[in-house]
């Protein structure tokens, strides 16, 4: 397959037509959003059921051609609207492809912010059933990180991977950009004959000759879970429907590092109900990855800063698993209720630890997130956001990853706990279960979800719970319940004797008896405490508990004893390097600083460090620095995350 390649003006208002019948499409209709706050697409009138991509990956000029070819339900519609931003559109056609007629189009104005984009507004016939958009990807598509040799582990190959969380799918296909909207697809897509495609779709285990693959989602999902990614990768069958795609150099690691990956589906369809989607992958992407996964069907993503060698950080993978039930299954309507997803996520993610691990660190676990929590409810009080705590957010105008916090996956999580501790467990589940199964490949409102809880858990049991209070109203309920961690306990008390000058430390006295000339003789040998002696949840909770403006003296001489950072645990990593931030040691260990910051992409990391180093002259000043030597190994929503924290005036 080739995809023709056109010269195509930038232009924000154009239309063509080679024999137009009608008006272009009026863009006065795009001032109100009925459907969606974040989609221009007029779907109640006209939307799409199945879309077919034709696609060329072209690496020399970090370029996809395409052809989006849409199947419509028509309820009538003269025009079809289109999301789209950084898009070059060639054409537009109406039919069958072969026998294809061009009809006229108009491009909208982009939004006041640059948020949502642009429509494409489509004339169309009211018994139009196939909408046809050829267009090409430009270096504003945000959803796309082309990666140069030098930032994969083959250091000979490029890599191209997409994002599409929440909106940015649209900056790589014309679409109808709404999570409301499931559609089933298929695409044909042509790469360079040495690197294999994969789609969140069934896949290949092995590249061909050609370097042609077809892909199939028979199942309906939101456009935002349409994904792609390309380079040279390798495959590794796990067995139970479950397997591992990396590149090469990283595969063996991953196996072992994800080895546990058919226990936990075992696990996971245990407890609500069977997997839906076939073949459960995961493919580890290189280390520009903004999030720790991404849970596209079929093929989650994960970030190699999950490969620690000793499995700790395995719950983001028992997450992104948890999706195919509470996202994938069953999607949020719209993204103010991006909580439904995550907070049902999180707690699914605990429950499968829990099987794993043990209830103890599954405690653990959660009560490191509800410590993120409070935290992040702190900040919202001190700068007016307190209002974005609710579970339910207030979205219009503004940009949905205003969501993606920890107010949505922990809060929402613990909304769960606190059902669970009132109702029980066993009727939770028998809930959740019956959730899955009801709202199966379809969209829910937190209405619907209300609705549901009321008639199917809360009337059966008897039970008054203040779920409104939860989902609509800021902060933490009173009745939110709480984690009992005596391990996590321990660790705190030794953060706090740390910030009284003390060690809590100190070589640990082992008594031992011996046999010396016939007589019985104790022998005390002192053993110094080890980095391994505690888990990463507990020295994330130790390094949290330290006063910000420890002097770096002692900082220094808690990096000797435990080599915080050498450390292989990137969440290890940030906290320190935002705790030595906050004072000159940073400064000390800055080659550490520099290596990381160059080689991972996750926000979840990244973000913290420069925001901690911005909060001092000194400090921002070398976070500006390192971040423009790195900014292109990032992706966009890392690097404007990250561009912001330097330089967007407060």
């Amino acid at each position: 397959m080739r995809v023709l390649r056109l010269l195509i003006l930038p232009i924000l208002l154009w239309s063509c037509s080679n024999e137009p019948n009608k008006p272009p499409a009026s863009t006065e209709q795009l001032s109100q959003r009925p459907n969606d706050d974040h989609s221009y697409a007029n779907l109640d009138q006209i939307n799409t059921k199945h879309l077919h991509l034709e696609l060329e990956i072209d690496f020399e000029s970090q370029t996809i051609y395409g052809i989006a070819r849409h199947q419509m339900q028509n309820r009538g519609a003269d025009t079809a609207i289109f999301d789209m931003k950084g898009l070059l559109i060639q054409k537009v056609t109406l039919g069958p492809k072969g026998l294809e007629k061009e009809t006229d189009f108009t491009i909208g104005p982009m939004d006041k912010d640059s948020i949502i984009g642009q429509a494409l507004l489509v004339n169309v016939e009211e018994h139009t059933s196939e909408v046809n958009i050829y267009y090409q990807t430009t270096s504003a598509s945000d959803a796309l990180d082309w990666l140069d040799t030098n930032l994969t582990s083959s250091k000979s190959k490029p890599f191209l991977y997409t994002q599409g969380q929440a909106i940015l799918t649209r900056t790589w296909i014309p679409l109808q950009d709404a999570p409301s909207n499931r559609l089933t697809y298929s695409a044909d897509v042509k790469v360079p004959s040495d690197l294999l495609a994969l789609m969140s779709a069934k896949n290949p285990t092995e590249r061909n000759d050609i370097g042609s693959y077809h892909f199939e989602m028979k199942r309906a999902i939101p456009s935002y879970l349409i994904a792609l990614a390309v380079g040279d990768i390798g495959f590794q069958d796990l067995g139970n429907h479950c397997g591992i795609y990396a590149e090469k150099e990283l595969l063996n690691d991953c196996v072992k590092e994800f080895e546990d990956l058919p226990q936990m589906m075992r696990v996971a369809e245990a407890l609500y109900g069977p997997y839906q989607w076939g073949r459960y992958d995961v493919l580890v992407l290189p280390y520009s990855f903004p999030f720790g996964g991404m849970e596209n069907p079929m093929l989650t993503f994960a970030n190699p800063t999950l490969l620690t060698g000793d499995k700790s950080l395995v719950s983001v993978v028992a997450h992104e698993l948890a999706h195919s039930w509470s996202g994938n299954l069953v999607t949020n309507h719209s993204w103010s209720d991006l909580w439904l997803n995550e907070g049902t996520t999180v707690y699914f993610e605990q429950r499968i630890m829990e099987a794993l691990r043990g209830k103890e660190i599954a405690d653990i676990l959660a009560q490191v997130e509800f410590g993120e929590l409070q935290e992040t409810l702190k900040e919202m009080a001190a700068d007016s956001s307190f209002q974005d705590s609710k579970l339910h957010l207030d979205l219009v105008n503004r940009d949905p990853d205003i969501a993606m916090s920890d107010i949505a996956y922990v809060k929402g999580a613990f909304f769960f706990r606190t059902l669970e501790q009132a109702v029980g467990r066993a009727q939770l589940d028998s809930f959740l279960k019956s959730y899955f199964k009801h709202f199966a490949f379809k969209t829910i409102s937190a209405d619907q979800f209300i609705d549901y809880l009321e008639a199917q858990l809360l009337a059966k049991s008897g039970i008054d719970f203040n779920y409104r209070q939860w989902i609509f109203e800021a902060g933490l309920p009173d009745n939110c319940m709480k984690v009992q961690t005596p391990r996590l306990d321990k660790i705190r008390s030794f953060a706090q004797s740390f910030n009284e000058g003390k060690n809590p430390f100190k070589p640990i006295a082992q008594i031992k008896w011996i046999q010396k000339n016939g007589k019985r003789k104790k022998t005390v040998a002192y053993v110094p405490v080890q980095y391994s002696d505690y888990l990463i949840q507990e020295w994330q909770l130790f390094i949290r508990g330290l006063h910000p403006q420890t002097k770096a003296s002692r900082l220094r001489l808690l990096d000797q004893q435990f080599k915080f950072s050498h450390t292989q645990n990137s969440e290890i990593l940030c906290d320190w390097f935002v705790l030595a931030a906050q004072s000159n040691y940073i400064f000390e260990i800055e080659p550490q600083l520099r290596a990381f910051l160059q080689k991972v992409g996750r926000r979840k990391f990244v973000l913290p460090i420069y925001q901690a180093l911005a909060k001092n002259k000194k400090g921002l000043s070398l976070g500006r620095t390192i971040f423009q030597e790195v900014k292109t190994n990032y992706h966009s929503v890392t690097r404007h995350s990250a561009w912001k924290a330097l330089y967007r005036k407060n």
